[in-house]
């Protein structure tokens, strides 16, 4: 894209300039267990997940983990079919009706899918949908064709069973299928019911879902009598100014879980375990105005409005205050499997610092509303059989990580206690609360101590995907009880860590050579910058620490 040589040089200066951010962290004085919600991934594609790339990117997942375990969602794992794939598409046949209308199961799509949650290491968090094609009312068509997106995939996998006693029958079998085949293992897992019903997801009322949580958590309980249930999965809630025109699915499920009758006993009490809701952002893509080139704008506000919406709805209710949350989809905005100019950021570093925003500042907007925050899941993984860097929102293109996988290697390091964090750049609490972080960089982090470790991750953010002045943080770090210190940094930015510069310098080939596969490799990994060790004096270290735009950073410093 051309732009003036004026514009260029004005960003080649703005690029250049420096913004100067003091960062304070105490290492003696931690506020609390750090608690990672980071480690919960998802997809619509279940196949993808036992497919070459798929399995070799769960087992990164895992490993990643450590100590934290792994949890995954997929989508469509009672979805009739033959397990083919492709985009927003999966199924497993696990249903279907003799010609005397009793029901055949079929576990083997099923088992090959937690097979392989089970030989990686990661965790099911299993997604209780969608409708087989025998128990749907409207089964015809069946089958969506994903092209542009949009109503059109809402086929007859969306609707509520049309024989619930079948349905509950089918959910009984298969939990106890799993159970027979996994032991206890399946007592770590996590049920959510249905995915997204307030929306085409689910081609039924607010009463229809109920319905279908209290049978399909009592068939749940009925095999696992401590299985832990939740959901409803819902959309937002996006904010009004007027709150009469919330949409009110969210609130009312609630409210019919704590004070409502349960469809399956014909009793009061309904279980509920945790609370999952969907925050996603709005990004777009801005047209070249004078000096400014075209960009993405990520428009993070949205995504953070549904995130302190939910929750306060969620405080509204006395009995769910420490409740654990889920965001069981928390994205910067709303389609995996689709592409175009506003959604070339997946590529880059501004997919993994837009990440780093979101799980800082919904951990923030947690404690000030005083509710559990359990998790954030990134609702993103692979697509098989595409091309290099298509622009989907995914961890890896054709088995190379993106930058955003490094952003979570970076998360899965920190651990044992929270420590205060300040910073003199941060965007203001009271703003986020406001439901609005744009148009201002974002220089900001998370701290923890174990033992004698103090790590310190830090990005800068900014809505507008454009040149801007680099952050020059002068990091104070307070309460070390040593002389000297090692430090440890690690980076994801545009020069590090980042598989995608290195493809685009190659000329982005679409079949790159053995060898050319082999640096993408070694770009993507997150490998540690060289830093000297630092002294302490009065048991303070000082750092200076230079963040261009767009980036993460860990420092660790151990003695």
């Amino acid at each position: 894209m051309r732009i003036g040589w004026l514009a260029v040089g004005l960003f080649l200066a703005s690029a250049t300039a420096q913004m100067p951010v003091q960062v304070r962290v105490d290492a003696s004085k931690p506020v609390g267990a750090y608690k990672p919600d980071w480690n919960f991934f998802g997809a619509d594609e279940p196949n993808y997940t036992y497919a070459p790339n798929g399995a070799k990117l769960l087992r990164e997942l895992a490993q990643i983990g450590n100590a934290t375990p792994v949890y995954f969602r997929p989508h469509n794992l009672l979805t009739s079919g033959d397990g083919s794939a492709s985009l927003k598409w999966g199924s497993t046949g696990v249903y279907r009706e003799g010609a005397d209308g009793k029901p055949v199961y079929d576990w083997t799509i099923t088992d090959r899918i937690f097979d392989n949650f089970a030989a990686t290491g990661v965790r099911p968090m299993v997604e209780i949908g969608f409708m087989p094609e025998a128990l749907s009312p409207h089964p015809e068509p069946y089958r969506h064709a994903f092209v542009k997106g949009g109503d059109d995939i809402y086929t007859g996998w969306s609707y509520p069973p049309k024989d619930y006693a079948k349905w509950r029958a089918l959910i009984v079998a298969w939990v106890t299928h799993l159970h027979e085949r996994y032991g206890a293992k399946v007592d770590t897992w996590l049920w959510e019911v249905w995915n997204e019903p307030d929306i085409g997801y689910f081609h039924g009322s607010l009463a229809d879902y109920e319905k279908l949580y209290d049978v399909t958590t009592g068939a749940v309980r009925q095999v696992l009598p401590g299985a832990k249930v939740g959901g409803p999965g819902a959309t937002g809630p996006y904010p009004h100014e007027d709150r009469a025109k919330n949409n009110p699915f969210f609130h009312d499920f609630l409210e019919h879980c704590a004070h409502g009758v349960n469809a399956d006993t014909g009793k009061p009490g309904v279980p509920l375990d945790f609370i999952s809701f969907h925050p996603k952002g709005s990004p777009k893509f801005v047209a070249a105005s004078g000096d400014v080139p075209a960009h993405v704008r990520m428009n993070l506000a949205p995504q953070m409005g549904a995130t302190d919406l939910g929750m306060e709805i969620v405080a509204e209710f006395p009995e769910y205050r420490q409740t654990p949350i889920i965001l069981s989809e928390s994205d910067p905005e709303g389609c995996a499997a689709c592409k175009g100019p506003q959604n070339g950021y997946r590529n880059g570093p501004l997919y993994g610092v837009s990440v780093a925003e979101m799980l800082v500042r919904s951990a923030q907007l947690a404690r000030t509303r005083g509710v559990n925050l359990e998790a954030a899941v990134t609702w993103a993984f692979e697509f098989e059989d595409q091309p290099w860097f298509a622009g989907f929102r995914e961890l890896a293109t054709n088995g190379i990580d993106k930058p955003v996988m490094s952003v979570f290697r970076m998360f899965a390091r920190l651990g044992g206690e929270s420590l205060a964090l300040t910073s003199s750049a941060a965007v203001s609490e009271d703003e986020v609360e406001k439901r609005s972080v744009v148009g201002a960089p974002d220089v900001n982090g998370v701290a923890t101590r174990a033992g004698r470790k103090v790590d310190v991750l830090l990005f800068h953010y900014h809505d507008e995907d454009i040149p801007g002045p680099t952050a020059e943080v002068g990091l104070k770090v307070a309460g070390i009880p040593a002389k000297r210190v090692k430090v440890t940094e690690f980076r994801m930015d545009q020069d590090h860590a980042n598989a995608y510069t290195a493809w685009l310098q190659m000329g982005s080939p679409q079949a790159p050579t053995a060898e050319q596969v082999q640096r993408l490799e070694a770009a993507s990994r997150l490998a540690a910058i060289t830093q000297p060790d630092a002294p302490v004096m009065a048991g303070v270290v000082t750092l200076k620490v230079t963040l261009p735009r767009q980036a993460v950073s860990l420092l660790e410093f151990t003695w």
